[in-house]
């Protein structure tokens, strides 16, 4: 069965798509199939791992496009479907539906179909908005990269906030799978702290920390995954424990 993850934070620069690519990669090099899927206007996803395609999930949305049009190989048993800036426009038109609960599924009702992947992982925007919330009743698990500063945690109180309305909705269940520190140093005491007040409020549920590597900066760059990038630096290591969190939730 497929597992189907969202990735977000409504703080920026908490390390979604970081997450998004090093779990993606990671979980694809020890075998299982995965799709990843940008809803990002920005486009990282595809820019982090040097593919292009002149299709993208905003075709996907607004019917232009079969899925299987829009999905590109980037890696063995890595593929994506694209963000765009056309993503703008997909979100204008989902809010002229005559019914709202039928502009929120869009994504679901065209991606129900796709069931040959062992994961899913939506690397989601950190706006408040209709193409989140597609991702999220598309999505049955949620995972929450938090970095170690105060306003994060503002984000993450958003998400279960939203979680909560989510949860009123019939016959959709989505669950907040982990919550993932990133960028942690563990000499700061800030971080501590913050490692902390993430233990005390969602305890069983937060990952060893992402520490904080130049490493996983410089993979963008170079348009690879940390794992082949710096396999052997503190991110590589690190994504790999967060892969093994993961492969342990399945079982």
């Amino acid at each position: 069965m497929t597992r189907i993850i969202s990735i977000l934070n409504y703080k920026g620069g908490t390390g979604k798509t970081t997450t998004t690519v090093n779990l993606g990669a990671g979980l694809a090099l020890r075998g299982a199939r995965v799709l990843c899927i940008d809803m990002d206007p920005q486009g990282s996803l595809g820019t982090w791992l040097g593919v292009r395609h002149t299709r993208s999930v905003a075709d996907v949305m607004l019917g232009y496009a079969d899925p299987e049009q829009c999905i590109v190989p980037a890696r063995e048993n890595l593929d994506l479907i694209l963000g765009s800036h056309a993503l703008v426009h997909a979100e204008a038109q989902l809010w002229k539906f005559p019914d709202e609960r039928v502009s929120r599924r869009v994504l679901y009702h065209t991606m129900k179909h796709i069931n040959s992947y062992d994961y899913i992982l939506l690397d989601c925007s950190h706006s408040i908005s209709m193409l989140t919330h597609n991702a999220l009743l598309y999505a049955t698990e949620l995972i929450t990269p938090v970095s170690m500063n105060y306003l994060a945690m503002v984000g993450i109180r958003q998400v279960i906030n939203t979680l909560k309305t989510i949860g009123r909705i019939p016959d959709h269940h989505l669950k907040l799978t982990l919550v993932v520190p990133t960028m942690y140093y563990e000499r700061l005491r800030k971080d501590r702290e913050v490692m902390q007040l993430l233990e005390y409020y969602f305890r069983g549920k937060v990952a060893e920390p992402i520490r904080a590597n130049v490493k996983l900066a410089e993979a963008s760059s170079h348009q690879q995954s940390i794992f082949e990038y710096a396999p052997d630096s503190y991110g590589a290591l690190d994504y790999a424990r967060l892969v093994e969190r993961v492969l342990r939730n399945d079982e």
